[in-house]
């Protein structure tokens, strides 16, 4: 794998029957053998990703004091302000070289009354925009989440929307994440360190700057560059469940720069596709045969999510 394969998402979404068939068949392959893809035409516009870009180097600029009054230790994470090395990848013990905010669920109106409960989004009132920002893009990118399942669910010979329902007013996270200069000797931490992905996928709108890397089917290290005008999607672990392995999460990890670039900061957004909480994980009959067993117990999404945030360190 030198390359991530790229493909247009309007042929899913406004293509021929022809297109249509033909993404289905690239995108899944794509996940089969990579795990990684790039995705033009997603929906959402420049500008405004541009707008949430700076909006997050203005928050992060902020003193620690201020970003502290808006953590979430206690909720474990999944909204506000995580500081400075808090996280780890699971199996290590060093925290990963970043701070991170996290947008959740926005449940307005009517759709309430069946609404699952999540806590609420915190507001920065030192900049009003960020919270603008981050509303819009969560979403854009949610919308984009549910025409790729789609697609997803017709490459596993699903009805094509099957997942709709399940991650409709789903605990999906928009993560804004700062990886600050390096001034010091990191030791044995990286910005980010290899790890598969908790939830069904990740939609990644860009970074400031190259440092993400999969690791490839023969077992070598590829870097990722940025991709002008893409999202690059790639598989969670929830995904890997419910195709018993058909479907598998790919590991990436975002290492350190060159010694001469240390001293410039790195941004990166990535929005986190979950099902709703009390949606099952478990896998597919039609993902089950003699040549691939069972491989994972039954749980909820919400089982498997507490389980994962103990692991990295974001709960207790």
């Amino acid at each position: 794998m030198n390359a991530i394969p790229k493909l247009d998402l309007l042929n899913f979404t406004d293509g021929s029957k022809e297109q249509k068939i033909a993404f289905v068949s690239q995108f899944g392959k794509a996940f089969e053998e990579i795990g990684f893809v790039a995705i033009a035409n997603h929906g959402v516009p420049a500008k405004m990703l541009q707008e949430l870009y700076a909006q997050i180097a203005m928050f992060f600029a902020l003193p620690d004091s201020i970003k502290l009054q808006y953590d979430d230790t206690k909720g474990g994470g999944q909204r506000g302000y995580t500081g400075f090395g808090k996280e780890h990848a699971k199996n290590r013990n060093a925290g990963d070289l970043k701070e991170f905010w996290h947008f959740g669920q926005y449940i307005e109106g009517d759709a309430q009354q069946d609404a699952p409960q999540f806590p609420p989004n915190k507001i920065v009132v030192e900049l009003p925009l960020f919270n603008t920002a981050g509303k819009d893009t969560y979403k854009a990118l949610e919308k984009t989440s549910i025409s790729l399942l789609r697609a997803i669910a017709l490459h596993l010979n699903l009805d094509e929307f099957y997942f709709d329902n399940k991650v409709q007013m789903g605990n999906s996270i928009l993560r804004a994440i700062h990886y600050p200069p390096i001034t010091s000797d990191p030791d044995d931490a990286i910005r980010a360190g290899e790890h598969e992905d908790i939830n069904l996928i990740t939609l990644l709108v860009g970074a400031s700057a190259d440092g993400l890397e999969v690791l490839n089917k023969q077992g070598k290290w590829v870097a990722v560059s940025q991709v002008e005008d893409h999202i690059v999607v790639n598989v969670g672990d929830m995904l890997q469940r419910i195709t018993n392995n058909q479907l598998k999460s790919t590991t990436h990890r975002v290492v350190n720069p060159a010694p001469s670039l240390c001293q410039f900061p790195r941004y990166s957004i990535p929005f986190f596709a979950h099902p709703r909480p009390g949606v099952r994980l478990d896998s597919l009959p039609q993902c089950i045969s003699d040549l691939n067993p069972k491989q994972y117990p039954d749980c909820s999404a919400d089982e498997f999510l507490i389980e994962r945030l103990r692991e990295i360190g974001l709960a207790t």
